[in-house]
């Protein structure tokens, strides 16, 4: 492990409990991912609880990298530049079965008619890839269903897709639209997506104005979630577990804890801890009781090495 990982591991474990929590030798406090030689930045993160692995998108090129939590450093797994018509990549999830999703950002906004998400199995074999046939669709984050099917969030404007497989056929459609209820405003809408405690909806995060949303699983209707005073402008990932939700705020360099209500209509803010101020943050997973976070290099022009994934233990109130 650098020098600069360790200290990484400590600024953060200080910043978050105020304790500095020793690392088990088998889990490196920070990963180490590739990089391009005209610098890469990265947003998105999903984890493979079975095979304790995880893989990252990078936004510049959309690579994908995959690593191991007792392995230092990550390794390319999918090429980018166009490979399988993908040139950006932003959220990632897996599911039960291992097969990764990935949600092209804006790729099929900058490249017309190429995919806006792809699906592969653990061997790296693409089993689909979908276009969602919406205009100006900027497919964001990801979240699997209580169904097994993963909904994404669409930035551009306030809809959800659902992607599903049936004996081998891949479909995305519009699951829900919430033109009426969420107004769509300037910058970034709905990012980060996860399920409520007892999984009959997803709550979503509208970062721009520090919002969260709640669509009912069963009716797709949609509702503010009562957050109370909490600031949560910048929300980016959420992460859940149990009645526990982490919010990454990326530019304001904050980890928001909240208390959910099980079914996922009231949010109280019971933290709200400074990240590493030299780090934009975008989204995390939990592994093994730590957060992976993705450090996004989006305050660089130029994105410079090291690249990396940050772990913390995180707050629980």
């Amino acid at each position: 492990m650098s020098v600069r990982s360790l200290c990484t591991a400590l600024v953060l474990s200080v910043a978050l409990t105020g304790v500095v929590v020793p690392t088990a030798s088998a889990r490196p406090a920070s990963y180490e991912l590739p990089g391009d030689p005209g610098g890469s930045k990265f947003e998105g993160i999903g984890y493979d609880a079975h095979a304790q692995r995880y893989y990252v998108s990078e936004t510049t090129g959309g690579e994908i990298h995959r690593g191991s939590l007792r392995s230092a450093a990550a390794t390319e797994w999918l090429a980018g530049d166009g490979t399988d018509q993908r040139w950006t990549a932003r959220g990632v999830t897996v599911d039960a079965h291992g097969r990764v999703y990935v949600a092209g950002g804006p790729n099929g906004i900058d490249h017309p008619g190429a995919p806006d998400l792809w699906v592969y199995d653990r061997a790296g074999k693409l089993l689909a890839a979908l276009r969602t046939g919406v205009p100006n669709a900027f497919l964001n984050d990801l979240v699997i269903g209580p169904d097994g099917a993963a909904y994404v969030t669409n930035s551009n404007a306030p809809q959800v897709f659902r992607v599903a497989e049936r004996h081998g056929r891949w479909t995305i459609r519009t699951w829900a639209d919430a033109t009426a209820t969420i107004p769509t405003q300037a910058g970034f809408n709905l990012g980060g997506i996860v399920l409520s405690p007892d999984r009959t909806a997803v709550i979503v995060a509208q970062g721009n104005v520090g919002k969260l949303w709640r669509f009912s699983l069963r009716t797709g209707t949609v509702s503010a979630v009562n957050i109370g005073s909490a600031d949560l402008v910048n929300a980016d990932g959420l992460v859940q577990d149990g009645r526990t939700l982490w919010v990454v705020r990326n530019f304001s360099k904050v980890l928001s804890t909240l208390r959910l209500t099980p079914d996922g209509r009231t949010a109280r803010l019971v933290a709200a801890t400074p990240t590493d101020p030299d780090r934009v943050l975008t989204t995390a997973k939990l592994a093994q009781g730590r957060l992976l976070l993705v450090d996004s290099k989006f305050d660089e022009a130029t994105a410079t090495p090291p690249y990396q994934v940050v772990t913390l233990t995180p707050p629980r109130r």
